[in-house]
């Protein structure tokens, strides 16, 4: 069995102490084989906010496999935007923005959809499509096959429709044939678990809310999500657990269990 522990949109620098401590206790209770963070990982792409965040995924206790959101450019320095976007960010999380993890049950890999030339919007390039195509093509039966980005492929509110990612039509349509199981997302602060229709095989999006950030949705607490593949979930089903942070008890407790079925070839 693998557990993946998805955080999303931590915004440090935003970061509430409370519910930072709460998330590495429910990291420590439940023992990840791997933590995934996709995106928007500051508030302002500042060197503390990346060196606090640093500091917050070593404490977790399980590898970490991260991916960049727009928040993790700098917006205000244009100089640094333009001339070196990512520079902070490595520092921090490493060289590699698109870092892939392959275990005997999990092929996970992330995607880097940002571009220093948009605000907030993202992006995946046909290179980028294809690339993860061809990892996936040669992935094992027992793998759960997993694809990391920070904009959405697929949302559950039409005021949401503009965050979608740019590109993601093609993305599906060849990752589908490909044999991804899952993509997963952040950047609107929503927690969601739907399937995708009109490809070639299922695929689910799954999108967490934010983490440990000041910065929730009206009515939608800080969330993260458990996915558990393998001995602790039906056979050729993936589980899903939607864990909320409960102020009054400043814990981590257990929302919502999703079961999906995954299409094996």
């Amino acid at each position: 069995m693998s557990i993946l522990l998805q955080i999303s949109d931590t915004h440090f620098g935003t970061e509430q102490v409370m519910v930072t401590e709460a998330l590495v206790t429910l990291a420590h209770q439940q023992r990840p084989d791997l933590v995934v963070l996709s995106g928007d990982i500051t508030q302002r792409a500042r060197p503390a906010q990346f060196r606090a965040a640093r500091a917050f995924v070593d404490r977790l206790g399980a590898p970490v496999l991260a991916v960049p959101g727009n928040h993790d450019i700098p917006l205000l320095d244009l100089w640094t935007r333009l001339r070196s976007p990512y520079e902070r960010y490595s520092a921090a999380f490493g060289k590699d923005l698109e870092p892939v993890h392959c275990s005997h049950d999990l092929l996970v890999a992330g995607v880097n959809t940002t571009r220093p030339m948009r605000h907030k919007d993202g992006e995946i390039s046909a290179l980028q499509v294809d690339r993860v195509a061809r990892l996936f093509e040669r992935s094992e039966p027992a793998q759960l096959r997993v694809v990391v980005v920070h904009q959405p492929v697929a949302v559950a509110r039409a005021e949401d429709v503009t965050n979608r990612l740019y590109g993601h039509e093609a993305a599906l349509q060849s990752w589908a044939e490909a044999g991804v199981d899952l993509v997963m997302g952040g950047h609107i602060h929503l927690p969601y678990v739907i399937p995708l229709q009109g490809l070639a095989r299922p695929i689910w999006a799954v999108q967490a809310g934010t983490a440990i950030s000041s910065r929730v949705r009206e009515g939608v607490p800080n969330s993260v999500n458990l996915l558990r593949w393998g001995a602790d979930a039906a056979p050729g089903a993936c589980q899903i657990e939607q864990w909320d942070y409960m102020a009054e008890n400043r814990i981590f407790l257990l929302a919502k269990v999703s079961d999906i079925r995954l299409a094996r070839t």
